[in-house]
């Protein structure tokens, strides 16, 4: 008999405190990951694995899936499910960089690092060409907030701990500016059971364009970059 979960709580610099569903992390996949899973069509990342219950229904799905996560114990729950995990952080070297179909940044992992755009920048040159990240955001009126996150046992106030770290939140209203500042499109958002998603590409290359129109025969392709 599995023990019973410890309630946790997120803590934020600027005062919101956020009860994390840690019952739900260690259990399998809600309808709106299984949204998210059957938007992949090849090898997929799921970045902040946690417990890995996104990793393994991808791979029940049928995808390559590899977690990654800076917490031992997180990889080894995500392999006890019979999925793949390394235990790295993002933004160091990963296996078949530039080769994965899709990177999921679920349950928050945007916040990772604090800086969103370079977070999102990093996803993708995980990336092939055509691939995209996909990930969990908040409701419109959250913007972009950067600043430092704790985890508590209990949602009282408190003393601001050592063991703290860089974090943020992104909403809905400002997918659009972040998407410019990492290099990437929006390729849509979308709702699912309540909660919010952003799938981005990358930038078609303007390099790419122009050899395949010499290719084609159709000419060098012009820019439109003009002089000030």
């Amino acid at each position: 008999m599995r023990e019973p979960l410890t309630p946790r709580w997120l803590v934020c610099s600027d005062g919101r405190i956020s009860p994390l569903p840690v019952s739900r992390w260690h259990g399998e996949a809600e309808d709106a990951l299984r949204a998210v899973v059957a938007r992949c069509a090849g090898p997929a990342l799921d970045v902040g694995c946690g417990p890995g219950r996104l990793t393994a229904a991808l791979a029940r799905a049928g995808l390559t899936a590899l977690g990654v996560d800076i917490s031992a114990h997180a990889v080894r729950l995500t392999r006890a499910r019979g999925a793949a995990a390394v235990h790295r952080c993002v933004f160091s070297a990963l296996p078949r960089e530039g080769w994965w179909t899709h990177v999921l940044l679920v349950d928050g992992n945007i916040g990772i690092g604090g800086d969103p755009a370079a977070l999102l920048r990093r996803c993708g040159g995980l990336v092939r060409v055509g691939g995209t990240v996909i990930t969990e955001i908040e409701p419109g009126g959250v913007g972009l907030w950067q600043g430092h996150a704790w985890v508590r046992a209990a949602p009282a106030s408190g003393p601001t701990p050592a063991a703290r770290f860089r974090w943020a939140r992104v909403g809905v209203d400002a997918v659009a500016a972040l998407s410019r500042d990492a290099g990437l499109v929006v390729r849509e958002v979308f709702r699912h059971d309540g909660r919010w998603f952003a799938e981005f590409g990358r930038q078609p290359s303007l390099v790419a364009h122009r050899s395949a129109a010499q290719r084609l025969g159709a000419g060098p392709v012009e820019s439109r970059t003009t002089s000030r």
